[in-house]
């Protein structure tokens, strides 16, 4: 008798224990459905992630959103090979780079902004052309925009990057390379850019090369995971409804979005309403979707995709052509209207 009771208790226990794990097991799972992790660069066209969750709308949208920069590329490469993240945010060019080929993880679903003047070569006052680059020193990370918007520049004189002497930074250290006189020009972005006019004034500094120069080259992309995308759509409609909310927000309250985006940039609202400032535009829906298109109906990003593709090609920033309709989903966008938005 006491030994079937005993019995029972402990096949009572074990399956308590079985269904506590099941359970522990399904609210692991529902909490990863609904979790992006996110590594990016410190650029100020990412502000909308960082006032779509002080505005709440990520919470309010289901989803839990956990943003961190990181401005190696390398690292957020791995981060995603290995699982460690679910999204990406960074440049058309950037993305297709080294060592990136048609198996890599991760797969473009969206845009969120597109420079116009927030990467660019800074110089100092006595370089007036990039003709007069030629043997000098000029620093810069490896396969960033504005070394790409360089690249194009040279070419137009006949010249290369080989005609450079090329020293390899940290973009996060632009001011403090800029102060070096031997260093001629650096490679960079907002709100190094800014950061570097404003702190080295004795250097006469002036933006020698802009994406203003070459709008509709330099565009940030959102990039998910392929198989998180497919087991989570809906995850992914949800963050790219609170990035348009954000857009819109900032059309509406401009101020208020500098205020709360500042602090997650270590600015002052002044000095990142001067990143900003006629360096970006914010790509809401309707700018998306015209990027993007719908199944079956490629928007201009493809088109963009594939000219970049070759200039990254062409000046060695990668190895291998990747094709357009096979690096961009544009299910999620499409699948967005207005209404969601409200």
């Amino acid at each position: 008798m006491h030994k079937t009771m005993n019995f029972r208790r402990v096949v009572g226990a074990g399956l308590a224990i079985a269904m506590g794990m099941s359970v522990s097991l399904a609210a692991t799972a529902a909490m990863a459905d609904e979790k992006i992790r996110i590594l990016c660069p410190t650029w100020s066209g990412f502000a909308p992630v960082f006032v779509a969750q002080e505005l709440g709308y990520f919470k309010n949208l289901g989803i839990e959103v956990d943003i961190k920069f990181e401005d190696e590329r390398a690292n957020v490469m791995a981060a995603m090979e290995h699982g460690d993240i679910e999204m990406d945010m960074r440049t058309v060019g950037e993305y297709q780079g080294k060592p990136r080929d048609a198996k890599t993880p991760g797969i473009i679903i969206g845009a969120i902004d597109q420079s116009l003047g927030g990467d660019g070569v800074i110089a100092s006052g006595d370089i007036t052309s990039v003709e007069q680059l030629k043997g000098k020193t000029v620093a810069s990370e490896p396969n960033i925009p504005a070394r790409l918007l360089l690249q194009m520049e040279l070419k137009k004189k006949g010249l290369t990057l080989a005609d450079l002497d090329l020293k390899q930074i940290a973009t996060a250290d632009t001011v403090a390379v800029f102060n070096d006189p031997s260093i001629a020009a650096v490679v960079s972005y907002q709100p190094n850019l800014s950061q570097a006019i404003d702190k080295v004034p004795q250097r006469k500094p002036h933006i020698l090369v802009s994406s203003a120069q070459y709008p509709g080259i330099v565009i940030d992309v959102i990039t998910a995971r392929q198989d998180d995308l497919k087991a989570n759509p809906e995850k992914y409609k949800k963050f790219m409804i609170g990035i348009f909310k954000a857009v819109d927000y900032f059309k509406t309250n401009k101020a208020d979005f500098i205020k709360l985006a500042a602090p997650h940039f270590n600015l002052t609202p002044e000095e990142f309403a001067e990143s900003i400032e006629g360096s970006l535009e914010y790509t809401g829906l309707k700018e998306t979707s015209e990027y993007l298109g719908k199944p079956g109906a490629p928007g201009t990003l493809f088109k963009i995709f594939d000219e970049v593709m070759q200039l990254n090609i062409e000046n060695g920033a990668a190895d291998n052509t990747l094709k357009a309709d096979e690096q961009i989903d544009n299910s999620i966008v499409a699948s967005i209207t207005e209404a969601d938005l409200k």
